[in-house]
């Protein structure tokens, strides 16, 4: 599997090159972690969007032991799995992080031909991957590679409910269980205003905005040739 991994990345990599947006392939979660960690610049200040990925490959933990950044986690949890900062205190947390120096997050789905998708309950983590923070660090598992857009929504309407699983399980959040995939663990596309699945954003490419200077791309992707997230 590892070889199949390593080819479908290597496509995904030079696709996503072509468009301009950083990417690179590594083997493991240790060096998954090493790279983005070079990415972050000493003194930046540091969001994140919500995802299993980034605390597999040990970096949101690295982070809250590292002075050397100033760590804003909407999504830090108590060992009840519940938001430490909840409420109205969680959506300023989100605000701030998708404007910090830096914005780390996972994604859902990357095609063989260089886009991004991912799907989002509220817009937190796709506004901070599409404006805002100077730059973008998206680590996902080769798993998350698929062949084209067709077969990227179709992996995201296959996670969804396990998704949704999740959050009512593990977090508890109130709710979930009356959606239809709760029930059946098949997604309906059933546009429910309960629904996690609102927002969804196909990044096909990056562009320097008119008079910028000295601008450097600010997606940076890390594909890991390991199962990772959901």
């Amino acid at each position: 599997m590892k070889w199949v991994y390593e080819s479908h990345a290597t496509k995904a990599v030079a696709s996503l090159q072509r468009t301009n947006i950083n990417a690179q392939y590594v083997p493991g979660k240790e060096m998954a972690l090493s790279k983005a960690l070079e990415l972050i610049p000493v003194g930046a200040s540091v969001g994140r969007g919500d995802s299993v990925t980034l605390s597999q490959i040990g970096l949101i933990e690295r982070l809250r032991d590292d002075r050397s950044h100033q760590l804003i986690d909407p999504f830090e949890r108590d060992e009840s799995g519940k938001y430490v900062v909840p409420g109205p205190g969680h959506m300023e947390l989100m605000r701030r992080a998708a404007t910090a120096d830096v914005f780390l997050t996972g994604i859902n789905a990357i095609t063989m031909d260089g886009k991004l998708v991912n799907i989002d309950s509220i817009g937190n983590r796709v506004v901070g991957l599409i404006f805002g923070p100077k730059k973008v660090i998206v680590v996902a598992g080769a798993n998350k590679i698929v062949k084209n857009i067709d077969e990227a929504m179709e992996r995201i309407r296959r996670i969804s409910p396990v998704n949704v699983r999740r959050h009512f399980v593990k977090h508890g959040f109130e709710g979930l269980d009356k959606l239809p995939c709760f029930k059946t663990g098949v997604c309906v596309d059933c546009r429910r205003p309960d629904s996690i699945c609102n927002y969804i954003v196909i990044v096909q490419g990056q562009q320097a905005p008119k008079g910028a200077v000295d601008y450097l791309p600010r997606i940076h992707v890390i594909i890991v040739g390991e199962d990772l997230g959901i």
